[in-house]
Parts: C-alpha cells; structure tokens; sequence
C-alpha cells in the first residue's frame, strides 16, 4: 500500500495559501496502523506562529453522526434493542401516535423518512429542551416515509433521542461508555470543552455576540442550543481517535478494543439501503463522489472542515481535519480539496 505523500502535501499546502483553512490535518492507513500523516498551517490566523499540530483538536460538526449516533445505535442494534424495520410507534411511547411514529430506524439512517429538510428549532419551538424535544418528535412529515432519499438533520437528532430512550443513558454518555471509552478514544467528547483542552481547538467562525471566533464551543447553533451534546453536532475530537476509529471499523478483533458494534453492523451501514431509490445511501454513510458501486468508498463530512473516508475493498481509510468555516461558509473551495485528497488516498 502506498500513496503519494508529496502530492497529499502540496495540495493541503495550496488551501492554505488559498485561504480555503487556515490549516490542516490529515492521515491515512489500514487496520493495523497510520501510514501516513501530517500537518500544514497554523491554528488560528490571529495567532500566526502557533501551528496546527497532529493532536489539535476539531469541531466534528456532523463526524458527531458517526461518532456517537451511529456507532451507539449500531451497539443497541447488536444487542438486539432495536428492530431497523419496526415502526417507532410501535416500542416508543413519545411518538406512538404521532406522524414519526410511522417512521423506521433504518428509513431515518438512510435518510428516507420523509423529514424537514432543515433543523430551524429555535425558531419553531423556542429554547427550552423539553419543548425542543417534544416538537422534533410530533412534528408533521413533508414527505411520506419512504419515497425520497433526502438529507437532513432532523434524522440523527431523532436518532440520538432513540437511543437515550432505548438505553436509558443521555447520548454524550452512552457514546462514551459503548464506543469511545472501550477504543480508547480518550480526546473525543461533547463540547463545552474545558479551558486547558479548548486551548487546542481549532476555531471555528466568527461568533456575532461576543466578536470573537467559536473556540471549544459547538459551531452548530442546535448543538449549543440543546447544551452542546445531541444527535447533530457538538462533538469535538483529533486525529488519533478518529484513526483508532476508523482502524476499529476496518479490523475489528485485530487487537483494538471492542466497542458495542461490530462487524455485522459496519457491513451492513456500508452496502446500499436505498434500493432504487437515489442518490445511494447506506446507513448514515454515503458512497464518495465518483466511486464505483463494488468498490466503493464511504465517507462523511462535518460542516467545520472534517471528513473522514473508508474504503473495505481497498482496507483503508482516510481523515482530513480542517477549521474551514474559519473563512466562509462556502462549501465548493473545500470540496474540491476533498475530492483530490480522496483520489490521491484511494486511486
């Protein structure tokens, strides 16, 4: 296995001069270990002679669907707590009754339960919590379940309410004592973050009320309104977790320890869901752009910067960290990195 080290370089370098980040960290490898790694630009602009460092922590943004959604509904499902294929309405008294009641796990991981298409919660429901919650769970569906492939974020807050119900745990825990603490993953948590952690953070964007950039405080305006951990965004990690993680995924049993899903789980999230329905999902990955249908290569972003890639035909896996949003909001600069960092790591 070998990649292109030099190109992988020269491309992260040019976003930087580009000011597409402010910097970047990056890694690929396999099963058994980081292949290849590194760092270009600095932290915070502000702050021009402190560089990004391999253990600079991130905003996850969406990775925290992965993170903490997805991995801790995989445990549930392995224990059996959980049917893809039942309705909700038929074992979660909060929506028994209700539109999402109608709603299956597997139709919210693939993105097809038929959900608004956008968050909006304060503006819906106010700022209390319970309220929050209690509206996102009665809410009427645009679509019906079923008949159309769309993204939202609705689906993993929904998601990581299903688990708290099923587990009886707040999610930020249950990710912490099924996923993250058994593989190690000792830097990953939900935000706030402490000062002395939040130190390393890479900031995030301008932050309107207080005139300075989001440091160690979840950039996603829900994940801060529901106290900085749900389903959507807040979690905040490095590079070595997210690489332990990715490792776990592709060679689970090989000496890694063992979170709550397993490899029936991960199999199965990284196959098609959709059937005819486009474009392609799996459950809550989605094919990289471009990739073959046999061989294809999984990934997810996170609206911050971060991304991370993982390919089981090829045995490999691929993290990009950056603090994006630092600059714009504008997605294509970063895509266009992206698409060229995946093509170099796996093609």
């Amino acid at each position: 296995m070998t990649y292109d080290i030099e190109r992988i370089a020269a491309l992260l370098d040019e976003g930087v001069r580009d000011k597409v980040y402010p910097g970047a960290v990056w890694a690929v490898g396999d099963a058994h270990a980081i292949r290849a790694h590194g760092t270009t630009g600095v932290l915070d602009p502000g702050e021009p002679d402190v560089p990004m460092r391999t253990d600079t922590v991130f905003d996850a943004a969406s990775l925290t669907k992965i993170l903490a959604v997805w991995s801790s509904i995989g445990a549930l499902w392995e224990d059996g707590a959980l049917n893809l294929d039942q309705p909700l309405g038929g074992f979660w008294p909060e929506v028994t009754g209700h539109p999402l009641g109608a709603v299956t796990a597997r139709q919210l991981l693939t993105h097809t339960a038929g959900l608004p298409l956008r968050a909006q919660l304060k503006n819906l429901y106010g700022t209390d919590r319970d309220d929050i919650r209690r509206g996102v769970l009665h809410e009427q569906l645009p679509r019906r379940p079923g008949e159309a492939v769309e993204y939202t974020d609705r689906a993993a807050l929904i998601l990581g309410y299903l688990a708290e119900h099923l587990s009886g745990q707040p999610l930020d825990q249950l990710a912490t004592a099924r996923v993250w603490q058994p593989l190690g993953m000792n830097s990953t948590r939900f935000g706030p973050l402490p000062d002395a952690i939040a130190a390393r953070c890479a900031p995030t964007e301008l932050d309107q009320d207080t005139d300075t950039h989001l440091k160690g405080v979840a950039h996603d305006f829900s994940a801060r309104l529901l106290g900085g951990a749900c389903g959507i965004a807040g979690t905040f990690t490095v590079l070595d977790d997210l690489a332990t993680f990715l490792r776990y995924m592709l060679g689970i049993g090989t000496g890694t320890g063992q979170a709550g899903f397993g490899p029936t789980w991960t199999a199965k999230s990284l196959t098609s869901q959709t059937g005819a329905l486009t474009p392609v999902r799996g459950l809550f990955w989605h094919p990289a752009p471009a990739t073959a249908s046999t061989d294809s290569v999984w990934v997810h972003y996170g609206f911050t910067g971060t991304g991370m890639w993982i390919s089981p035909h090829q045995e490999r896996w691929a993290v990009l960290l950056t603090n994006k949003v630092y600059y714009t909001r504008d997605r294509q600069p970063l895509s266009d990195v992206r698409n060229t960092f995946r093509e170099l790591v796996f093609e």
